[in-house]
């Protein structure tokens, strides 16, 4: 068994210890109730979850019509988002287990999308299927013409984190030989020769020793991050960039960090602790990046890591954490 294979089987295994708390102003009864603790699938979603969280709290809810949400310190969290992304840009020390609170009444609509349910995670994960079948193949036609059989197993596998059933259905849209062309065509601008190459090298292009890494990707999805280096071949930059619709979003968030969330070409982005030689030390400094959970080494073939590190939604989420340099946090 390959390299690759292993690494997807760890991403499909991983999972997050949650303690699940009820809100507060929701109990009605004299004892609250212990919270919930459950696993929850990196790759899976929050309200996924409810089938379990129900009954454990049922007792003590006031009368109503549950609208459940889930918050992180206040923060109401984003139901479409992957368990394991929230966790990595929220929690920049890990909690273990991950303190959630649970909501039954009060959806706050002004902030979060209406979720009606597993139907709406299940949509938003087909959208989100063929945005990136849009971004590599230049049409989402496959996964549009997917019979409706297909479309529900191959959710079904996602919430039930089967990597082999997903590789079955999944492998019928073709994106994952659509993404090697991609990748291969971004390679042939961009041919760079990297010295001390690892087994890891022979897993990306033809030609080992000459890759496009995770580090030169962040560099031409966050030059403003990576200032201070010289730039990318422009070719090289317009072709990862070029015509690619870009989503920002930004907030403070404890003390001086400040969260970058970013969607660009497939990849999601946001920032820790530890001091990268890669980065800009003019503004913001780089302190952690994290990709399912994990630090990676920036140097790591590009190729190699969307191969093995995405999403079942074919997206590469990154987490960057930035530290905001005491004379930027001063100005505000």
């Amino acid at each position: 068994m390959d390299l690759g294979t292993e690494a997807q089987k760890l991403v499909w295994g991983a999972a997050i210890p949650l303690q699940i708390h009820l809100d507060e102003s929701e109990i009605t009864t004299l004892t609250p109730p212990p919270p919930s603790l459950v696993m929850g699938h990196r790759l899976g979603y929050l309200p996924l979850l409810i089938p379990l969280l129900k009954p454990h709290f049922n007792s003590s809810l006031p009368p109503g019509v549950d609208t459940i949400w889930f918050d992180y310190k206040g923060l109401p969290l984003k139901w479409y988002i992957p368990i394991g992304v929230l966790f990595d840009l929220l929690c920049a020390e890990p909690e273990r287990p991950w303190n959630v609170t649970v909501h039954f009444r009060g959806y706050p609509a002004e902030i979060l999308m209406p979720c009606d349910g597993e139907d709406s995670i299940k949509w938003s994960f087909i959208n989100s299927l063929k945005e990136a079948a849009y971004v590599v193949n230049g049409n989402c036609k496959n996964v549009m013409n997917m019979s409706q059989s297909d479309q529900l197993e191959l959710w079904k596998c996602v919430g039930k984190a089967n990597m082999e059933g997903y590789h079955r259905i999944s492998s019928k849209l073709k994106l994952g030989t659509a993404m090697e062309e991609f990748m291969a065509r971004i390679q042939c601008s961009s041919m760079q020769p990297h010295q001390g190459t690892t087994d890891a090298d022979h897993i990306g292009p033809s030609r080992t020793g000459m890759y496009l890494t995770l580090h030169d990707a962040l560099k031409a999805l966050l030059p403003e991050i990576f200032m201070d280096e010289s730039s990318l071949d422009e070719q090289n930059s317009n072709m990862i960039l070029e015509d690619v619709p870009r989503f920002t979003e930004s907030d403070s968030h404890s003390g001086e960090l400040e969260k970058v969330s970013s969607t660009v070409n497939n990849i999601t982005m946001g920032i820790s602790d530890r001091h990268s030689p890669h980065c800009s030390s003019s503004k913001s400094r780089v302190k952690l990046i994290r990709i399912q959970g994990i630090e990676p080494n920036l140097d790591l073939p590009l190729s190699w890591v969307i191969s093995n590190l995405l999403n079942p939604e074919f997206y590469l989420h990154v987490c960057v954490y930035l530290e905001v340099l005491a004379s930027r946090a001063e100005g505000r």
